[in-house]
């Protein structure tokens, strides 16, 4: 989408940063920390249920992940993981765009999801984003994902084109 994308005008959060610990509703002990272990995403990507792909990725195949990895982990870009123990079981990360704002994408493995653990790493990036002085993010999401609608919007995301077959929708985590 070109530059006639629009933001909320209230800023959203406060949200926590990382690293951040909590228990999810399974009573599991997770913590979200800046993105560090390519290798444990590479894993945890090989065992993504080709259902909880959406628009392509992540990719199938270690050497597509490791590409597709590449680029999201570029410098201007931000990744935090979520670990349950050893286990990355969660990725979500912000993309820069053309238009000065970030794109944002997030994963959770089947096993871990419907635990709030979307929600605490979804917040965790926004988080460190605006640390980082990152002020707007948006996101497309198939129009189906009814979950997924409900956590962005939990979190103070908007849907702001209804006009595509994707639903977008923008936040604000800071004011310039």
């Amino acid at each position: 989408m070109s530059g006639d994308r629009s933001y909320p005008t209230e800023v959203s959060g406060p949200f926590p940063t990382p690293p951040h610990a909590f228990t999810d509703e399974d009573g599991r002990n997770i913590v979200v920390r800046v993105a560090d272990d390519r290798e444990a995403l590479v894993s945890m990507y090989e065992a993504f249920d080709p259902e909880d792909r959406a628009q392509g990725i992540p990719p199938v195949g270690e050497g597509s992940i490791r590409r597709w990895l590449d680029r999201v982990f570029e410098e201007e870009c931000l990744n935090v993981i979520a670990w349950h123990g050893e286990d990355a079981v969660g990725h979500s990360m912000l993309v820069p765009d053309d238009e000065n704002a970030y794109e944002l994408a997030i994963f959770v493995l089947g096993s871990h999801q419907s635990a709030g653990i979307g929600t605490e790493l979804l917040q965790t990036l926004l988080g460190h984003g605006k640390q980082q002085g990152i002020e707007r993010v948006w996101l497309t999401v198939e129009r189906w994902n009814d979950p997924a609608i409900g956590l962005y919007e939990k979190v103070g995301f908007e849907i702001r084109n209804t006009e595509s077959f994707e639903l977008e929708m923008a936040i604000r985590i800071a004011d310039s």
